[in-house]
């Protein structure tokens, strides 16, 4: 029995490892998940020149929990489905698929690599905005939460791109959708500074969902931001199906 379970195991381990290890050589990456989200909380929170929300002192205390959704954005949707789509055109995926690791182990071991580097980025990004005079409050259980519930939405818009685009036709539309949605999620600029009928637009995206979700649960005094959960959990469920439905390995 002990034997079985290390033999399936095994596998699935090495391939963490290999996973971790590409995506720490790949400085592009590593430039989108870690040195943009630290880049815009650490400028932004020294230079005071973008609007505020109502009852908002410190420009940190509004960006802190923006850029944690950004580096969760980063990792599950960029960095994983950049990764995978050229995974997917130069048929290593295809080649993984057949061998003993299998694709489920495949899988599981691409997801058990982004939650890995999104814990790294939580605390990174946490330290260095208490260093900034950050001062997380309120339910902080519930970014764990948060976390699993984004990373389920963008990792399927990730992969749903991965699996059915062409490898440089994928990595264009990832980095321009990150663009968009860093600028509608409320996570640099304040929804309610956008204008009436984009920011209800920009209600309904993941992006502003988690970044709402993100700051009621280390803000307090906080409401429960009930519609946006409502929001994130949506996505996090149809992305993952949509991308599993529609994911072609070749």
């Amino acid at each position: 029995m002990t034997t079985t379970l290390a033999t399936r195991t095994r596998p699935y381990a090495a391939q963490v490892r290999a996973e971790l290890t590409l995506s720490l050589r790949q400085g592009e990456q590593l430039l989108v998940s870690v040195g943009i989200p630290l880049l815009l909380l650490t400028f932004f929170s020294l230079v005071d020149v973008l609007p505020k929300p109502a009852g908002v002192e410190q420009p940190v205390d509004f960006l802190a929990p923006g850029i944690l959704a950004l580096a969760i954005m980063s990792t599950a949707m960029v960095s994983l489905g950049i990764g995978t789509g050229f995974e997917r055109q130069y048929k290593v995926l295809k080649r993984l698929g057949s061998t003993p690791l299998g694709r489920p182990r495949l899988i599981a071991a691409k997801i058990t690599m982004v939650l890995a580097i999104e814990a790294a980025q939580v605390v990174v990004i946490s330290a260095v905005a208490v260093a900034l005079g950050w001062r997380p409050g309120g339910p902080i259980l519930l970014v764990a939460p948060a976390v699993v519930f984004g990373t389920a939405a963008f990792a399927g818009i990730g992969l749903l791109l991965a699996g059915t685009l062409k490898g440089t036709v994928n990595l264009a539309l990832c980095n321009g959708l990150y663009l968009v949605l860093l600028l509608l999620g409320g996570m640099i600029i304040p929804l309610e500074q956008l204008p009436t009928g984009i920011e209800a637009l920009a209600k309904l995206l993941p992006a502003a969902a988690l970044a709402q979700v993100m700051d009621a649960s280390v803000t307090g005094g906080s409401a429960f931001p009930a519609f946006a959960w409502a929001v994130l959990v949506v996505w996090a469920i149809s992305a993952p199906i949509a991308a599993a439905a529609s994911f072609r390995w070749e």
